[in-house]
């Protein structure tokens, strides 16, 4: 079975940091695209960043460009999201998605797993 564990969320003060992970595993994830995705209460689900498998791509929401980096590490079947200069806005369950093919980085159709999510709090 195919799963997807999300970690690493909590409460941070605004300005400070926190590095999520996504620990990935049941398949062999080569060729993916590995995708991270946030919704905070009330709210559509949004699109953050994603990094093809190889770490050879990256994308990301302009509300995260110059404070997130999405990252792999392939020997561990991980992505990372490191977040820096959190803001009180950056509140939300953040999510890890999984997806095959070559359908773009921001819809969420275009995603196969999914993770339980981690919840984020940024307190100002």
């Amino acid at each position: 079975q195919v799963q997807l564990v999300e970690s690493g969320g909590g409460l941070v003060q605004a300005g400070g940091s926190l590095r999520l992970s996504c620990a990935a595993s049941g398949r062999s994830f080569r060729n993916y695209i590995m995708g991270w995705f946030r919704q905070a209460p009330g709210k559509e689900r949004e699109f953050v960043a994603a990094i093809s498998w190889s770490g050879i791509s990256t994308y990301y929401a302009d509300s995260v460009k110059g404070r997130f980096t999405i990252s792999t590490d392939n020997a561990k079947n991980t992505v990372y999201l490191q977040m820096n200069n959190l803001k009180p806005e950056d509140t939300a369950v953040y999510y890890c998605a999984a997806g095959d093919g070559s359908m773009g980085w921001v819809r969420s159709s275009r995603y196969d797993y999914w993770g339980q999510g981690t919840q984020v709090t940024v307190s100002s």
